[in-house]
């Protein structure tokens, strides 16, 4: 159980955030940088990241009882929202999108560019935080599975890290045909999923 668990967690988030697409992304936001301060860059917003979504998984369902939201409604809310990201994923909308942030990061040369617009909307965007906070109520309260889910979101910030470390040599690895086949492949799966969680939300209320 605990297995299963954090195999759907992991598939789940992975697909989500998709650190190897993020890969091309880096390059061009940290376009011209030295490479210790895109060193840096790349560390701050894999911590950033990762601590959102940790903060997710501990306190994302109480946000919802506090608000007044019931589970299987965000359930299905979550699903809803997942399944347009994997729409454009599938459709390369998304990839627009984050060429669109790279951009804009690039012309305004901000210095918190490891805050935004990578760290957010980038990896711990809207779909991210639903996917955690989903994956926490189907947790129940139970330590155990919280504790995976926050060793996730670890690996998940690390495997981000790594990713941009190494961002020259996945992007050249991949290539721009092997980009665009991963993200739709990871769009489909992740579909699939955003319509488990709304079966499951709806299944909650009927019962």
């Amino acid at each position: 159980m605990l297995l299963d668990y954090a195999i759907s967690g992991l598939i789940t988030l992975f697909v989500v955030v998709d650190p190897v697409a993020m890969a091309p992304t880096f390059l061009a936001i940290t376009a011209g940088m030295p490479r210790s301060f895109r060193k840096s860059v790349a560390v701050r917003a894999s911590i950033i990241a990762g601590a959102i979504l940790v903060g997710a998984a501990l306190i994302g369902d109480r946000l919802l009882n506090v608000l007044g939201i019931s589970l299987p409604a965000f359930r299905i809310a979550g699903g809803l929202l997942l399944f347009w990201i994997a729409t454009e994923m599938v459709f390369g909308v998304r990839s627009r999108h984050e060429g669109e942030a790279a951009e804009q990061a690039i012309e305004e040369r901000v210095r918190n560019i490891a805050a935004f617009p990578l760290a957010v909307p980038l990896l711990a965007g809207p779909g991210a935080i639903t996917a955690t906070i989903l994956l926490a109520g189907q947790a129940y309260g139970n330590l155990f599975h919280l504790a995976i889910l926050v060793g996730v979101a670890i690996v998940i910030a690390a495997s981000c890290l790594a990713t941009f470390i190494f961002a020259d040599r996945i992007s050249g690895l991949l290539g721009v045909t092997g980009n665009i086949v991963l993200s739709r492949l990871l769009g489909v799966l992740l579909a699939a999923l955003a319509v488990q969680y709304v079966v499951d939300g709806i299944r909650s209320i009927w019962t």
